[in-house]
């Protein structure tokens, strides 16, 4: 079981959560942090680091949101040529600059 980032995270990004994070796997998008829940332990780290209390367990998470999550690491994104998948760690990606259709708004 992974853990999502909800709509709390759009246009905030605190990133207190990515500091925390001990795998690495909460990447940035152009507007809102994405959880990848290949890559996620499940260990809770990012959840109470959120000041937002944008984060939550996949389980008791909206299902649009565990959707939007998944899809920024199966769509291809704007500006992208290939899905990012499971990259195995945020850092040597660096900021993706897009996001999915749930944030930007735009229907696939």
């Amino acid at each position: 079981m992974a853990y999502v980032i909800g709509s709390a995270c759009v246009d905030i990004m605190d990133r207190s959560c990515v500091e925390e994070c001990p795998v690495d796997c909460i990447y940035e998008g152009g507007r809102k942090l994405y959880i990848n829940p290949t890559e996620c332990i499940d260990c809770g780290a990012c959840e109470i680091s959120c000041p937002t209390e944008a984060i939550t367990v996949d389980r008791r998470a909206e299902p649009e949101h565990r959707a939007d999550n998944r899809q920024f690491f199966e769509l291809v994104l704007p500006g992208r040529a290939e899905p990012l998948g499971t990259p195995g760690g945020a850092h040597h990606v660096g900021a993706v600059g897009a996001d999915t259709p749930l944030v930007t708004g735009v229907s696939t």
